[in-house]
């Protein structure tokens, strides 16, 4: 079973990096097929702590290959400085490719991104403001920069030229801000150029030779199912796609190679910026989840926003995504609590929805018909079975599970790298 893909279930932040990095030595590649630096990854290893927002965090792994996918779009600012960081601590970057066909996030793309979202005041979508929609929107209008693009000046050239020739007169007639040199961002992007090559591959051949080959290949998607640009929380959303079918498509390999598609889901819910959020919390149980959990985010270092678990949430991304495995992540957050709400179902004017409603404002009018469960007061961090759990423990995650439409494979139960109860193995 080669072909893993792993994917957020709620709004993000779920600890994605910690389930790649829990497959550790049975991996060999690990590919990163959608986002930019608009998220992070936060991984412990021993005393370690690496908070990693572009590269894949296959990278941490000694012998695994990681990839940067076509899906992705590319800060090279931001790989640098990553790479670097790395190599200062002592890790091994030598064996990270990435694709001909991603796209390069330039600074016009980070000036754009910034202004418009001030432009929209009130209807701000909550950007990080690095660049990534805008560098989307380019690909999709088709005046994009490739890293194969960095290679060539002449085509680099023309390529930035034709870009800013729309993108000068926003600047300057409706942002009132200064238009930016073609001269300027060609020679920022080649200062890149000689140290990427080496980088650079064919990585769709790279991996389906690598299928092929029967090696383990996880795909890792950036953010999470309810902020995909199709099926998320529209217009809340990222600008790629973030579901297990973004994994295809952000990769170059064909969707008969995934075989497993794990899906990672906190035992409450979290997500930040703006946009509907059913069971979020404005009490002193929000504060409670946020401090514990240190709910801040990677990148941005922003207070999250907080809620109880909602079932309704990981049924929809199971349906999506095709979902085998539930990672069930920070258990241990919940500990202490006298008692544990968890969403079954909504209501919207009256009506109850089993499901997420399709219509965004019935969504946002959505207010959450809670179930009560007991808490329990025992620390669960040193838990290594599911016996180890007290009985209410277990019997919160075996209602989750029932409520969720597939089985929870694994509970996190700590910070630490080894704090994992495994039900069902994820390579089998």
């Amino acid at each position: 079973m080669p072909g893993i893909v792993i994917v957020g279930v709620q709004w993000g932040d779920e600890g994605k990096g910690k389930a790649t990095d829990l497959l550790g030595e049975r991996t060999d590649w690990v590919v990163k097929f959608n986002g930019g630096n608009n998220a992070g990854h936060t991984v412990v290893i021993g005393d370690e702590k690496y908070a990693l927002h572009l590269l894949p965090s296959g990278i941490l792994s000694p012998g695994v290959n990681a990839v940067i996918g076509n899906g992705v779009v590319i800060d090279l600012e931001v790989l640098f400085a990553e790479l670097k960081a790395l190599q200062a601590r002592g890790l091994d970057t030598s064996r990270l490719r990435i694709s001909a066909n991603a796209h390069v996030i330039t600074q016009y793309h980070r000036t754009l991104d910034k202004v418009t979202e001030r432009f929209l005041g009130k209807r701000q979508i909550g950007t990080t403001g690095r660049g990534i929609g805008p560098a989307y929107a380019d690909k999709i209008n088709r005046v994009g920069i490739r890293v194969q693009d960095l290679f060539d000046e002449n085509i680099l050239r023309q390529k930035v030229e034709g870009a800013l020739d729309q993108k000068n007169h926003l600047l300057l007639k409706v942002y009132n801000r200064r238009a930016i040199a073609v001269e300027e961002v060609v020679e920022d992007l080649l200062s890149y150029a000689e140290r990427l090559r080496p980088m650079v591959a064919d990585t769709s051949l790279l991996l389906d030779e690598a299928l092929d080959r029967n090696e383990v290949v996880v795909f890792e998607g950036g953010q999470a199912t309810m902020l995909d640009v199709d099926h998320g929380t529209y217009p809340f959303v990222t600008s790629s796609s973030a579901t297990a079918g973004g994994a295809a498509t952000g990769s170059g390999v064909g969707p008969r190679r995934l075989d497993r598609i794990v899906g990672i889901v906190k035992a409450y819910t979290t997500r930040v910026g703006s946009g509907p959020f059913p069971t979020e919390l404005f009490d002193e149980h929000g504060d409670f989840l946020r401090s514990r959990g240190f709910e801040f985010g990677t990148t941005t270092g922003r207070p999250r926003r907080v809620g109880w678990y909602d079932a309704p949430i990981t049924r929809y991304a199971t349906r999506i995504n095709g979902i085998t495995d539930l990672v069930l992540t920070k258990l241990d957050i919940l500990t202490g609590l006298d008692e544990i709400p968890v969403c079954v179902a909504y209501d919207v004017d009256g009506e109850r929805f089993e499901e997420v409603p399709v219509n965004q404002t019935d969504f946002h009018h959505a207010r959450p018909i809670y179930e009560m469960f007991p808490g329990w007061k025992d620390d669960i961090s040193g838990a290594r079975t599911f016996d180890d759990l007290p009985l209410a423990a277990q019997d919160y995650v075996l209602a989750l599970e029932e409520m969720s439409g597939t089985r929870i494979s694994v509970i996190g139960v700590g910070a630490a790298r080894d704090a994992v109860i495994v039900r069902h193995d994820l390579v089998d």
